[in-house]
Parts: C-alpha cells; sequence; structure tokens
C-alpha cells in the first residue's frame, strides 16, 4: 500500500501588527481552486476576533484558537484542533498563523513530533517585518520578536506604503543580516506575496530554539467545541475580557448583533486611542456589517459576512493598559 501524502503546513509568523492577515488574505485570492485549505489562527486575547477578519468559503476551513500563545501554552489545544482539521477537513495544505506574540520553537517541535511527523510536512516558515519596528527600541529588544526573525527559513517585509524609504532600506539591511541566510527576501506591496512562494517551498530548515521562561506560564486554554466562544451576550449588556502576558495586555468586548455602531463615530474613538494600540474588529453599523483593522496609527475599514457578534480587541503594551477606558469608549451604540 502507497504511503499517504504528507499535508504541507506553513507557519507565517510575526510581531504584532504586520501584516500576516494580510498576507494570508492574498494567498487566498490565488488559491488553486481544486485545493481545499485550512486556516489555524492563534490569537493573543481571549474573545477571538481573527476568526471574523476571514469570509467564510466552502474551500478554505477557518479554526481560531485564542486565550494564549498557541506555540506553547496552548500546544495540546492545537494539536487537538490540528487533529479534528485533519481528520474532518482532509485539506490540502494548513496555514497556522500564530499570535504576534506567539514563539515559534514550540509549535515547530509539536509539527515534528510523534505525534505529526507521518502526516504533516513542515515548510518554510514565513516572518512577516514591518519596517517601522526597528526604530521602536523595545520592540527590538523583545525576545519574541528577535525569535520569530531568527527561526524564519524567509522574510516578507511589509507595510511598504506606511514605511519611509530609509525604513525600507534598513529593513532590508536587517533581513540580509540574518544568519543563517534567508532562502528568499520579499517585499510585499499592499500586503501581497506570490502564491509560488507557499507552492514551491522547501522543508523548513530551522532548529528548535529553546522557549524563553515568559512563554511557559500555565495557561487555562478555551473550549475547543462549544461554550463562551459561540454564544453572544445579551443586548445592552456588552461582555470584556482581559489578558496580560510577556509585556502586553489584551482586551477585548462583544455585542449582542442586534446593537448597531455608528461607524464614523467607531473612527474617530479608535483614533483616540494610543498609537501603540493594536486594534482589531467587526461591528454592525449604521453601514452594514464592517472590519475594522488599525496598527500604528493607520486604520482600514472593509466589508464583512460575519453576522454572529460584534467584537473588539486591543492590544497595548502593559504601561498603557491602566489608561484605557474601552468599555466607556464603546458604551454609545444606536439602538
Amino acid at each position: 500500500m502507497a504511503a499517504l501524502k504528507k499535508v504541507p503546513v506553513h507557519i507565517i509568523t510575526g510581531f504584532l501588527g504586520s501584516g500576516k492577515t494580510t498576507l494570508i488574505h492574498s494567498l487566498l485570492e490565488q488559491k488553486p481552486v481544486d485545493e481545499t485549505w485550512a486556516i489555524l489562527v492563534n490569537e493573543f486575547g481571549q474573545i477571538g476576533i481573527d476568526q471574523a477578519m476571514f469570509d467564510h468559503r466552502e474551500d478554505v476551513v477557518v479554526k481560531g484558537l485564542p486565550g494564549g500563545c498557541l506555540c506553547c501554552q496552548l500546544s495540546f489545544v492545537l494539536q487537538a484542533a490540528l487533529v479534528n482539521l485533519l481528520a474532518r477537513s482532509k485539506p490540502d495544505r494548513v496555514i497556522i498563523e500564530p499570535s504576534g506574540l506567539g514563539h515559534p520553537a514550540g509549535l515547530l517541535d509539536l509539527l515534528r513530533g510523534e505525534a505529526f511527523q507521518d502526516v504533516v510536512d513542515v515548510h518554510d516558515i514565513i516572518a512577516t517585518l514591518d519596517p517601522r519596528r526597528l526604530d521602536e527600541a523595545r520592540v527590538c529588544a523583545h525576545e519574541t520578536f528577535q525569535d520569530q526573525l531568527a527561526m524564519a527559513d524567509a522574510v516578507v517585509i511589509t507595510m511598504r506604503e506606511q514605511s519611509a524609504p530609509e525604513q525600507l532600506e534598513n529593513a532590508q539591511q536587517f533581513a540580509n543580516a540574518l544568519w543563517p541566510t534567508r532562502k528568499w527576501i520579499h517585499h510585499a506591496n499592499a500586503g501581497q506575496l506570490p502564491i509560488s512562494r507557499l507552492l514551491n517551498s522547501g522543508k523548513a530548515t530551522s532548529t528548535r530554539a529553546d522557549v524563553p521562561v515568559a512563554h511557559q506560564q500555565p495557561a487555562t486554554p478555551p473550549s475547543l467545541e462549544g461554550g463562551f466562544f459561540d454564544f453572544p451576550p445579551p443586548p445592552g449588556k456588552p461582555q470584556q475580557e482581559t489578558a496580560s502576558a510577556l509585556g502586553y495586555t489584551s482586551t477585548g468586548v462583544r455585542w449582542h448583533p442586534s446593537e448597531r455602531f455608528d461607524l464614523d463615530r467607531l473612527a474617530v474613538w479608535l483614533g483616540e486611542l494610543p498609537a501603540s494600540a493594536r486594534v482589531k474588529g467587526v461591528f454592525h453599523t449604521d453601514s452594514g456589517w464592517k472590519r475594522l483593522n488599525r496598527a500604528d496609527g493607520t486604520l482600514s475599514v472593509e466589508s464583512s459576512a460575519w453576522r454572529q457578534d460584534s467584537r473588539l480587541e486591543v492590544i497595548v503594551p502593559d504601561a498603557l493598559a491602566t489608561r484605557l477606558q474601552l468599555p466607556l469608549m464603546l458604551a454609545d451604540p444606536l439602538s
């Protein structure tokens, strides 16, 4: 009997707000029509916003795993979710997007371990790099930021449109100086990555890095089926969840889908948040359902097929968390 073909698994890592989800969207737009893909999205926060950033498709299965670091704290949850996906959906390809604060080491070990060694092939690890981050000493010194790039087989330089020429040159020099030399370095215009980079990728070459102590703290994983994430809060009673780790605090809020928000007012409110705040949201607005994404002060708004509830996640450095007045800021939805 011929051996079963292993499923290629692609890890797309990168720090907060560096364009991982946008990159995956560009790959989905180029997906071969005869392939079914599975997307596993890990989130630092508790409410599961990233799964709402993908529109429903018959040929793409999206699974969100919120509430901790997929690469270490939630490794058991990942294993169970991946086994379930492979058995039920039988995807031709799997893309895993760890949290922007996720460390790739534990994830790589799990995928190369006994449970999956005969089932999946881990292909080139791709790291996204926002050139503007290299100007932030706090980010550059962050161990997770360094390790994400150190373990990558390839680097995608993102946010070109928001970066100055000297920042782009600095990012290129930074990527060129990584050792061993990366297989390739790509400048993504408008977050676009050619599908050939994925389809023609080889096996990941990275060896295991030590998981930092900060990533080894215990976490309470979310339920894989049912529970909090399936049912919206009652009208007029938004639900808030907060988590802190690795020097950052995530605050998430969910609202009943019947509550509508003024889109212009939302944009103003979000614009008043600190520039360093990472913001994602899906809202039922007076202009329909909208997907909002804000990184480094730049806000984008798109239509969304999500209808389950309105939800928002804001991630800020711990030093700013005490000044974040999220519930008051968004307590005035349209009736």
